[in-house]
């Protein structure tokens, strides 16, 4: 699945990736439209269809991530939201001893992610991923999520990498099929980013539940 011989440097996503992806769906899809109904007084599931269609509005923008666009939006703070319910943030298992093993192997390791800067923060704060990495990219400071075709071109400009040597793995296929298109040879989909939904089936890249996987083949192949 992963010649490591041939790989010097990954690229790690974050939510659903590194961390258990049901917080962000909980807070999305049922916390903020509690909130929203509460503070417009109405029901609950009004609340939800309203913002479905707001949130589909936007998607695969930086606005869809973007903290301070659902603050002013929605008239929440959102960022405070999260932190109301930050005891669901999870990293997934076996996540740990992976980021450690690619330390151990002279690799280097480099955190590509979507989440706004107050989101980001708050999920480094509170679990054992800060200071695991060599690198940490936000899209916001890029000015383009990782959907957009110029993304990796802006971030190679930040962050050298040959894309032909560069294991990246995420969880979203719109941006496995963004970073394809840009030349990057090892690609991976995580196919369980929520540990609260069913495995995804995805035929157009090569897969892994965990990180259990592939960490084997690393002691043997240091740089």
């Amino acid at each position: 699945m992963v010649a490591w011989c041939e790989i010097d440097t990954l690229f790690l996503d974050m939510d659903g990736t590194l961390l258990d992806l049901h917080f962000d769906n909980y807070f999305w899809q049922h916390y903020v439209p509690q909130c929203y109904a509460k503070y417009k007084k109405t029901g609950n599931e009004e609340a939800q269809a309203a913002l479905a269609l707001r949130y589909k509005d936007v998607e695969g923008t930086l606005e869809w991530y973007c903290l301070d666009h659902w603050s002013r939006e929605l008239g929440l703070d959102i960022a405070l939201l999260k932190e109301e319910v930050d005891h669901l943030i999870v990293v997934h298992p076996h996540v740990m001893d992976f980021l450690a093993a690619v330390r151990l192997s002279g690799r280097r390791l480099v955190l590509v992610t979507n989440a706004h800067q107050k989101s980001l923060a708050l999920k480094l704060d509170r679990t054992q991923l800060g200071g695991c990495f060599d690198a940490v990219y936000c899209a916001h400071d890029i000015g383009l999520p990782k959907e957009h075709p110029q993304f990796w071109s802006r971030l190679q400009r930040l962050e050298p990498f040959d894309p032909k040597r560069t294991l990246f793995v995420d969880d979203s296929l719109a941006v496995l099929r963004s970073a394809r298109a840009y030349g990057f040879r090892w690609l991976l989909a995580v196919v369980k980013p929520d540990s609260h939904e069913p495995v995804r089936k995805v035929t157009d890249f090569s897969v892994i539940n965990d990180f259990s996987e592939i960490i084997s083949g690393l002691a043997g192949n240091k740089l």
